[in-house]
């Protein structure tokens, strides 16, 4: 029986291993076992953090939303609330760039809303 060697994909494996770990400190970017360790670990951290940062700029459109609500002397729920009852179809995405780029338009929006 004719011998397999198997340097090739091994080699091949390490070097994308890391190829991935570029950017990463010491041992963990030079180490194959310990570049494998260090990228099990990011990799679920960046899976976790796509979903947390969803969850961070509705947070955040919020707070810019509030912000500019209440320097009209409204809340941001009560605002909310005239929005929908007014049926304007502005989502906290879109108000946040309001309030944000366009400070005048986001307080003809409050006005025309909130007056009613």
């Amino acid at each position: 029986m004719t011998r397999i060697k198997r340097g090739v994909a091994a080699s091949k494996r390490r070097k994308y291993v890391l190829k991935r770990t570029k950017g990463f400190t010491n041992r963990r970017r030079t180490n194959a076992i310990a570049a494998k360790e260090a990228l099990l670990h990011a990799d679920s951290y960046s899976y976790a953090h796509r979903r947390l940062k969803k969850r961070d700029f509705r947070s955040l459109w919020t707070i810019r939303i509030n912000a500019a609500a209440r320097e009209q002397g409204v809340s941001f729920s009560k605002l909310m609330g005239f929005m929908k009852k007014e049926k304007v179809a502005l989502n906290k995405k879109m108000m946040a760039e309001l309030a944000t780029r366009n400070p005048k338009a986001m307080e003809a929006v409050i006005k025309m809303v909130a007056t009613k």
